[in-house]
């Protein structure tokens, strides 16, 4: 029996059903390309260096100094490949609260747990009182407060740092500094000291409740080695290169999967998984600590050290939700969206013409 002939009406329809089909296979293409876009962490303080910096310039696959070689057998090599989140997603400033004693170098993630390690041969770099200028490696910038605290007199580095070991507040606080070649710069006054101590910095950021913490140390006076009451000698810290950053990154854990992960490490909120969230928090819709938060960093106080926010192109090259990260994400999910709209409307006037 033949085939009914083809009327123009049906081969409307049939046109019609292969745009969609194909609209169809398009998206999850696109939203699969969403998924693998590249991640963008965050960073680390490298003058005074971190402890987490210090270990991933060393190489985590063969470190060479004794504190670093304990910090990855510790936590493994995974944590230094992402040596630059070492963060809580929703801190919004609770940090006392969200970290207790002996993880404050961990921010009590137990990815990170080996930074925590109470010793007192870390790698360090010197460091004098008086002026100094800080920097803190960024590897996607945010608006923010950084915060650093000194340990006290009679810092022990061989028992687990607490937070009565540091000073109560911060000697320095500066909001938004400016961004030089990748790097946060920012001067402060380093209060007096003598032998080995600890910086301990916090960076809060402005436009979500997530910070990042770094413990760095340092030795006044000397070389670099031993406790304020002596001890053996410890290596000088070096910063990573941007080359060696640029190396391990395919190797980075680091993703944007949002605060929750797996929960796998412990850590509050974001502690989980690597992930974290880079969608702005405005004051319309954030918590109220964040709303706060948000509030005092547009005022931009000033520390008890007496150090102001640079002012003098302070916001200039800072992303508000962090670097570029987003753009990929963006144009594909607007691909596919793109793509499915242009199906429907095809039908939708096809079928009309076709009545």
């Amino acid at each position: 029996m033949p085939l009914p002939k083809e009327t123009p009406t049906m081969t409307t329809r049939r046109r019609t059903a292969t745009v969609a089909v194909a609209a169809l296979g398009v998206a999850p293409l696109a939203l699969t390309a969403l998924a693998a876009s590249p991640a963008v962490a965050h960073g680390s303080m490298t003058d005074p260096v971190s402890r987490v910096s210090a270990c991933y310039a060393e190489g985590p696959e063969s470190p060479k100094s004794a504190a670093c070689k304990a910090a990855v057998a510790a936590s493994g090599t995974q944590a230094f490949y992402d040596w630059n989140e070492v963060n809580i997603g929703d801190a919004a400033g609770d940090h006392r609260s969200l970290i207790p004693d002996g993880r404050l170098c961990s921010a009590n993630r137990d990815k990170y747990k080996g930074l925590d390690l109470p010793r007192a041969d870390w790698p360090a770099s010197k460091l004098a009182a008086g002026g100094h200028t800080f920097r803190y490696k960024a590897t996607a910038p945010h608006r923010g407060t950084f915060e650093l605290y000194l340990t006290k007199d009679g810092y022990d580095p061989s028992q687990p740092l607490r937070w009565s070991d540091l000073e109560a507040r911060p000697f320095a606080r500066v909001a938004d500094p400016k961004l030089v070649n990748g790097e946060y710069v920012f001067d402060a006054a380093v209060p007096a000291r003598s032998g080995r101590h600890l910086v301990y910095s916090i960076w809060q950021r402005s436009d979500s409740p997530e910070a990042f913490y770094t413990c760095s140390d340092v030795v006044f006076g000397g070389d670099t080695g031993g406790s304020a009451g002596g001890g053996a000698p410890a290596p000088t810290a070096s910063a990573p290169s941007d080359e060696q950053i640029e190396q391990g990154a395919d190797k980075s854990g680091v993703d944007h999967g949002g605060h929750g992960g797996d929960g796998a490490d412990g850590a509050h909120g974001g502690g989980g998984g690597d992930g974290h969230s880079e969608a702005p928090v405005t004051n319309a819709t954030a918590t109220p600590k964040a709303a706060a938060l948000a509030g005092a960093e547009k005022d931009g106080g000033t520390g008890d050290g007496g150090n102001t926010p640079e002012t003098d192109g302070a916001g200039e090259n800072l992303a508000e939700t962090g670097g570029d990260g987003g753009t990929p994400y963006l144009a594909a999910g607007g691909a596919a969206v793109l793509v499915l709209g242009t199906a429907v409307v095809i039908a939708a006037t096809r079928r009309k013409a076709g009545r």
